[in-house]
């Protein structure tokens, strides 16, 4: 575990069909997203947390998980300090290679964009009620 610990949680946003997705993936699995997204809620950052390459900074992280021979992934970003936002959860189809399949990283991409403007909204909000 490494980062800094929140004293409140910070709440999550899902966006797109990510909790949907997560919510089809094998228990065990589950287990070790739900924990890792725990973790990022508080401020911390799960052993198998890394970077997502090519969006710039450690603030969009991945972690990938193994299971019975396939492979799945959560990616979320912790940019932003209204929220968690959980951008794509799905099992890697491709057998070639370790990267990300273009098709994903165009949808985190989008997804991305959502959340940026979704904290924006946010920000507005708590500034307007105090």
């Amino acid at each position: 575990m490494k980062g800094w610990a929140r004293t409140k949680p910070r709440r999550f946003e899902w966006i797109g069909s990510s909790k949907k997705d997560l919510k089809k993936l094998p228990e065990e699995v589950v287990q070790v997203f739900g924990y890792a997204l725990y973790l990022a809620q508080i401020g911390q950052q799960h052993e198998q947390a890394r970077p997502l390459r090519g969006f710039g900074s450690a603030g969009v992280l991945e972690i990938v998980d193994d299971w019975r021979g396939d492979t799945y992934r959560v990616v979320y970003t912790v940019r932003h300090i209204v929220r968690v936002f959980v951008l794509h959860v799905f099992q890697k189809k491709s057998k070639s290679g370790v990267a990300t399949p273009k098709a994903d990283l165009d949808l985190i991409k989008r997804r991305l964009k959502v959340a940026d403007r979704r904290a924006e909204e946010l920000k507005d909000e708590e500034t307007q009620s105090h």
